[in-house]
């Protein structure tokens, strides 16, 4: 219970400090800049080219670790499958009647 606390509190403090940063960045850096996305450019700032960079970079992590999770999921049916395979052949094997070598 209090590795809860302690976690929750932790993510609460993580999340003050990262929007308390990013308002202070955007203060400090009003100048307009341009930013070249090789046929276009945008009129921008960088506080927007940050937060821009920022979400898609953590859009790209969500679907990377979507795609590894469905994988694992496939993997574990795929071993259930097997598991119940080799599950009824071991019962099969079991009730067998011995048969002996005379």
């Amino acid at each position: 219970m209090l590795r809860r606390i302690a976690a929750r509190t932790f993510v609460i403090v993580a999340v003050v400090v990262i929007v308390l940063v990013m308002f202070a960045f955007t203060w400090r850096n009003k100048v307009p800049l341009d930013v070249d996305l090789f046929f276009v450019s945008v009129p921008t700032t960088a506080a927007v080219a940050f937060t821009v960079a920022f979400a898609v970079g953590w859009l790209f992590g969500i679907v990377c670790l979507g795609a590894w999770a469905l994988k694992l999921l496939n993997e574990r049916r795929n071993l259930r499958r097997k598991l119940k395979v080799s599950e009824s052949e071991v019962t099969t094997l079991r009730n067998l009647p011995l048969n002996d070598a005379d």
